[in-house]
């Protein structure tokens, strides 16, 4: 609802949300970031026991939100997804375990917020390269234009990850 004083919005609903998954999901922690244009942060992922849904939005700003299917043998394995949220549009992506997660920048001091359903763990870190080109991520923005981590630059591509307990598996119910 906005009027001239500004405006209110329901951002999230915890049995609006189930009602339309399906499924039973708590979130434990809200993350919150803030970046200038040309940030890039992904592709990242956490592995089970401690694998992540995210429902992600912009507080502030604009930026290409990016999930990519890492179920292998799963019909959409390798296909990602990609949706502009910015505080105009007011969008909100929800990112299943199994799939992996990035976004870029496109506006200087843009927040970013995220919720998610299992807490961080560093042991079950991990990541996919941003350029892979079986990917075919279209990022927006020019090569030259965007800032990543050192980590977020070493990461290797999906189809040379071989070891299966680096990866998630189609058909497997990670919510159980």
């Amino acid at each position: 609802h906005g009027d001239s004083r500004g405006y209110f919005v329901e951002t999230f609903r915890q049995d609006k949300l189930e009602e339309f998954l399906g499924y039973k999901i708590n979130f434990c922690q809200d993350n919150e970031s803030k970046s200038s244009k040309g940030v890039l942060r992904g592709l990242h992922y956490q592995l089970p026991p401690h694998a992540q849904t995210k429902l992600v939005r912009v507080i502030s700003g604009r930026v290409l939100d990016v999930a990519v299917d890492i179920r292998r043998n799963s019909p959409t394995f390798g296909q990602h997804v990609a949706v502009l949220l910015s505080v105009e549009n007011k969008k909100q992506l929800l990112v299943p375990r199994g799939f992996a997660h990035g976004f870029v920048v496109l506006e200087d001091d843009t927040i970013f917020a995220y919720k998610v359903d299992n807490y961080y763990s560093p042991q079950c870190d991990r990541g996919i390269a941003f350029d892979d080109e079986n990917l075919n991520i279209d990022w927006i923005l020019n090569h030259d234009e965007l800032n990543l981590s050192a980590k977020d630059t070493k990461q290797p591509k999906l189809f040379d990850i071989k070891d299966d307990k680096e990866i998630f598996e189609f058909g497997v119910d990670y919510y159980a």
